[in-house]
């Protein structure tokens, strides 16, 4: 047992003696004397191989053999040592002995070749693990050394191949690229690789190509060096050979390597032009193709569908500017601002094609792209944006405006003055509205003709006489219009069909048809739409059943790009016909002929400008940017008629802006079939395969991105085939909510009102385009005109909701009907939300944005919810006088307790919200200031920590309450900032569905943001409880009757907001809804989940929103989805 122990003990002893005869031998002993050290080194090399121990350092000789004994055991040495000995080799300056042996080589008039092969080995060895070894190479002369050693044994493969290594290592500094490029390496490497044989599918081969890639990849010099000597084709050439004759893949390595080189050299525009002049994109098209079969050559494909990508022709969109097809003039235009930028421009410049070396983020490619990179990205953008500058963190209430300009508003308060008396608080008539009758204004300069404003629905009943609503035509079936609305199109129809009227009244108890289009009258547009689509008309019904995240196919997004590429390789092929905006009949007639679909979105909220039929069943869409403007593509609204039955068809809607979208991780657009409809089934459904979301090759003008280059247009893409005939369609971004929505839903509301709700609708302002902007008061009728009362109905603390002031989030709209329908509604807890709070909601603060169908903008061309700090009366009304209101409330002492603007984000799952923290902003900004000494009152997070108990759609982990550069002109941080309301949120929906709680996997409906707008309303109610605002025992009652009644909620174990369990910053906590936790106290919870759930036996609780109790009580079946 113990002999192998000692005989590598005896061996070990034998390389110490050795070693110190070598270092006792000086370096003139060892020119007098070289065969000693010959032997010596033989000795110990001998030794080293067959045990493998370590050496001591080892001074260098100039006898070639002692040398060459010497690299030998290094080499040994650094082989059995891995990384750890290599790096001790690297620390003791290792890489400088062996350089600067190379160079006393290379002085000889006939170098050593099996010395510069050992030398050339041992630096590629350790080369990687000295970072600075380029520099070394450089400035010792190395460099060149290596590159002319190439050139003289180019035939050399074995001598070659390490000095290839080194030269890839060399090649990794910027500076020695540049010099290497200028000494020939670039001409030198082409002479190396070659066509295929399996004499040169070697090694050598394969790190020419590396060396080659690194060369071209830095410097723009060396890939204009590879463009200017003609070797762009030898590239494809070689790739192509190498494609066809590796037959068994077993060279993938070397074929990858070539498009890498193709890859850098196309990063430049003169490689671009190069590489499409030498048919780059048909040869990497086919070659391409033929590899898709094969998933290992998945690597292959990616990379040939980059640089297809990246040297596709950047052309600007078909349309003659990219300005908004509709234009409102402004009366007074800031000197500063971008509309006058975009007045200011001449005609024909406002989308030019940029033709800059720019190539912006050549290697983007969301096929395997992961949201957590996605959130990655995002909050390294957060930290370089969130704010620094401890005065402006500090929340000081800047003085408002005189309270003789304020003093104007006192009429929107007439509870906090009214005494009640007179008024008989029996009657069950008598309305507490303010709101005054004002004339219908139909919003076209005279009445459209019957041929042009009918009611086309299916021909099923051709004979009868089309039906007319007094100047407003319903959009329906059969007979649809082919234009997408930005030019004013009339449609020819022949004898009229009648309306067929699915019976909505037991679904949509405040819904109603003819209030609508009375309400449609009432609006006024940009581009005077004298049509209503069907969807608005006839209403939206939540589906019984959830719709979950659409699973991602692996390779969609890869097909459809070479679909595209095809448009470019095979011209012929494509059809690119578009759309007339015009009321030719014969182009109608054309188009029912070939079956070619048919658009429209000429009606409220409607968004889509153009469409391109580029194959026979596929279609490019183009949006409307806003008016005014010249961007913000992203909400779409539109109708599609003339489908065929069973077939699939494709849309791309090419000029979306945003670098990602959460079409890429499940969600799915939305269409509402009229057919459907009629069947009894009006509801908007997800819908789509084949979803993908891309770079496309429309390149955006640098006018339009803010002075940024190179930028291009992105495409969502999707396909949908349609189950009936002669039906009409329509397809959105997200569950539409039009303004004349929201007018017929208060109208509702006010008719249903009971007499104990105290609710008032005032006019705020008129908009730019002449709508009015509802502001809301809704809370409890005293209970009696007594002084008592009377002073409790006027203390009540207020609450302030706004929504929609972004027209494309039409989500936030949705929650606030959540939230006006469980104020307005008969249970008990909102009998006791009304008791507690005066609530003044503003529930669209961009009317005339959404009316005409804008994404982000008001007729101002500019973003609202940007102009709190400073918003101009004339221009931004509604943000003008809403800001007035809290600015009079400050002035009277009356600030909100709560202030909540409801928003929805394009790029985020679940809800969640926004707050300011001057501690937590602090915190994350790294401010030398100790976030420790700052005194800061926790209760911003109160709301958001019960949202995320009771509201399975919340994620307390999304939100955020660090106030960033970027948002501070915004409602939130204003707000807070100016007004003084601590508990100032943005409340965030998303378009999208959830990844956490009950809902996870599934995308979200018009049910669960209903759901969301009655839970905040419920989390106000014990918000209330925690600040002790009011006694609170028949509210604790309520909840025991509620909890003996209804299944307990599940809730994570949070507890309630309090300094002294609140950390400093945001704590880890389980925010699941499958918590099984007992809460032993009582649950506001179990009251919030009443709200919005159904007992086993499919029975509809008393405290679900009057919406939802109606809607559901027409259901033969239990309800399943977010009960």
């Amino acid at each position: 047992m113990n002999k192998p122990k000692m005989a590598s003990e005896k061996g070990n002893s034998r390389v110490q003696i050795l070693l110190t005869q070598l270092e006792k031998m000086t370096g003139d002993s060892m020119v007098r004397d070289p065969e000693m050290a010959r032997q010596i080194t033989s000795k110990l090399l001998h030794l080293i191989q067959t045990q493998g121990k370590r050496s001591r350092k080892i001074n260098t000789t100039r006898d070639i053999q002692t040398i060459l004994n010497i690299l030998c055991i290094l080499s040994e040495l650094l082989t059995l040592g891995k990384g750890r000995r290599v790096g001790v080799f690297v620390s003791k300056g290792g890489t400088a002995v062996l350089l600067r042996i190379l160079i006393n080589a290379n002085k000889e008039f006939h170098p050593n070749e099996e010395l510069m092969l050992h030398l050339h080995s041992l630096l590629a060895k350790v080369g990687p693990k000295d970072r600075k070894l380029g520099v070394k190479a450089r400035l010792t002369g190395a460099l060149h050394v290596t590159i002319n050693l190439i050139k003289k044994n180019l035939q050399n493969v074995k001598l070659v191949l390490p000095c290839l290594q080194v030269l890839r290592v060399y090649s990794a500094n910027l500076v020695n690229a540049i010099a290497l490029g200028k000494s020939g390496a670039i001409d030198m490497m082409f002479k190396i690789v070659a066509p295929y044989s399996k004499k040169n599918a070697t090694n050598a081969f394969s790190c020419a190509c590396n060396s080659l890639y690194l060369l071209i990849l830095h410097p723009e010099t060396n890939a204009r060096r590879t463009v200017e000597g003609g070797y762009v084709p030898t590239l494809l050439a070689l790739y192509l050979d190498w494609h066809r004759n590796d037959t068994w893949h077993r060279h993938t390595v070397i074929r990858k390597g070539l498009l890498g080189c193709l890859r850098n050299v196309t990063n430049i525009k003169l490689g671009r032009r190069a590489f499409t002049k030498a048919d780059g994109m048909r040869i990497l098209y086919n070659s391409s193709t033929e590899c898709l079969s094969v998933r290992t050559l998945d690597p292959l494909v990616n990379a040939s569908s980059l640089i297809m990508r990246k040297c596709f022709p950047k052309n600007r969109l078909p349309l003659p500017t990219i300005k908004s097809a509709f234009h409102y003039q402004l009366e007074h235009v800031l000197a500063s601002g971008p509309v006058a930028q975009l007045y200011s421009q001449p005609p024909g410049v406002d989308d030019v094609v940029d033709e800059s070396d720019d190539n912006e983020d050549t290697e983007a490619d969301t096929e395997n792209d992961t949201e957590n990179e996605e959130d990655e990205k995002d909050c390294r953008s957060l930290n370089d944006d969130i704010e620094k500058d401890i005065n402006k963190l500090n929340p000081q209430k800047i003085p408002s405006r005189p309270y003789e300009e304020l003093k104007v508003y006192e009429k929107f308060f007439m509870e906090l003055s009214q005494d009640f008396q007179g008024f008989n608080f029996g009657s069950s008539t008598t309305s507490s509205s303010a709101q005054s009758a004002q004339p219908i204004v139909v919003p076209t300069a005279q009445v459209p003709s019957p041929n042009h404003v009918t009611a086309r629905i299916s021909a099923l009943k051709a004979t009868q006489s089309p039906l007319l609503l007094e100047g407003i035509a319903i959009r329906c079936l059969a007979g649809g219009g082919s234009d997408c609305g930005s030019e004013g199109a009339e449609d020819e129809v022949g004898e009229g069909a009648v309306l067929e009227v699915p019976d909505t009244a037991q679904l949509l108890p405040l819904h109603d048809l003819d209030l609508y289009v009375e309400m449609v009258k009432g609006t006024k547009s940009v581009p005077s739409y004298t049509e209503v689509a069907y969807p608005d008309y006839f209403g939206h019904v939540a589906p019984t059943y959830r719709e979950p995240l659409l699973e991602r196919l692996y390779g969609v997004q890869r097909s459809k790009i070479f679909q595209d590429i095809e448009r470019l390789i095979h011209p012929n092929d494509i059809m690119d016909k578009v759309f007339s905006f015009s009321s030719d009949t014969s182009f109608l007639v054309d188009s029912i002929l070939n079956r070619s679909l048919r658009f429209n979105s000429q009606f409220e909220s409607g968004n889509l400008r153009k469409a391109i039929q580029i194959r026979k069943y596929e279609y490019d869409l183009i949006l409307n940017s806003d008016i005014n403007s010249n961007h913000h593509h992203q909400w779409f609204y539109f109708e599609v008629s003339g489908m065929r039955v069973g077939t699939t068809y494709r849309f791309n809607i090419i000029n979306c802006e945003k670098s990602n979208s959460q079409f890429n991780y499940g969600m799915q657009p939305l269409m509402y079939s009229v057919q459907e409809a009629i069947s009894g089934r009006p509801c908007w459904v997800r819908t789509g395969t084949d979803i993908c979301y891309y770079k496309n090759h429309f390149a955006r003008s640098s006018i339009a991105t803010g002075g940024q280059k190179g930028k291009s247009y992105y495409t969502m893409s999707f396909s949908t085939a349609f189950s009936h005939k002669d039906d009409v369609c329509y397809f959105s971004y997200h569950y539409p909510y039009t303004y004349s929505s929201l007018k017929m839903h208060l109208s509702k509301l006010e008719a249903l009102r009971a007499p104990e709700i105290y609710l008032r609708e005032d006019v705020l302002c008129e908009t730019l385009g002449g709508n009015s902007c509802p502001l809301l008061t809704v809370t409890a009728m005293p209970e009696s005109n007594s002084s008592d009362h009377i002073c409790q109905f006027r203390n009540r603390p207020l609450i302030f909701l706004s929504a929609r002031v972004h027209p494309g989030e039409t989500n936030a709209s949705w929650v606030m009907k959540g939230t006006l329908e469980f104020l307005m509604g008969p249970s008990l807890l909102a009998a006791t939300l009304r008791e507690s709070y005066i609530f003044k909601i503003v529930p669209m603060l961009n009317p005339d944005g959404v009316i005409n169908g804008n994404h982000r903008c008001s007729l101002s061309g500019e973003d609202l919810n940007r102009q709190w700090q400073n918003p101009n009366p004339e221009l931004h009304p509604t943000i003008y006088h809403t800001k007035s209101l809290l600015q009079y409330l400050a002035h009277t002492q009356r600030a909100p307790l709560v202030f909540c603007d409801y928003h929805g984000h394009s790029r985020k799952k679940n809800v969640f919200m926004y707050g300011c923290s001057l501690k937590e902003t602090i915190w994350q900004s790294n401010i030398s200031t100790a976030s420790n000494d700052i005194e800061e009152d926790l209760a911003y997070r109160a709301l958001p920590k019960i949202l995320s108990q009771i509201a399975p759609a919340f994620s307390m982990a999304s939100c955020s309450f660090v106030v960033e550069r970027s948002k501070e002109s915004t409602a939130r941080v204003v707000v807070w900032r100016e007004i003084g309301v601590q508990r100032s949120y943005t409340m965030e929906s998303t378009v999208c569905g959830c990844d956490q709680g009950k809902y996870k996997g599934f995308q979200i409906g018009t049910r669960e943001l209903e759901e969301m707008g009655a839970q905040f309303c419920v989390a106000l109610l014990r918000l209330k409880r925690m600040t002790g605002i009011h006694s609170h025992q028949h509210l604790l009652d309520l909840e025991s009757d509620l909890i003996g009644t209804q299944p307990k909620v599940v809730s994570c174990p949070t507890t309630y907001v309090m300094d002294e369990d609140e950390p400093s910053f945001l704590e880890a906590v389980d925010y699941s809804a499958e918590s099984n936790d007992e809460d032993t106290e009582v649950d506001l919870g179990a009251a919030a989940a009443a709200a919005s759930a159904t007992t086993d036996t499919g029975e509809v609780p008393e405290l679900l929103s009057d919406s939802e109790n109606n809607r559901d009580a027409w259901k033969s079946e239990p309800v399943t989805s977010s009960q």
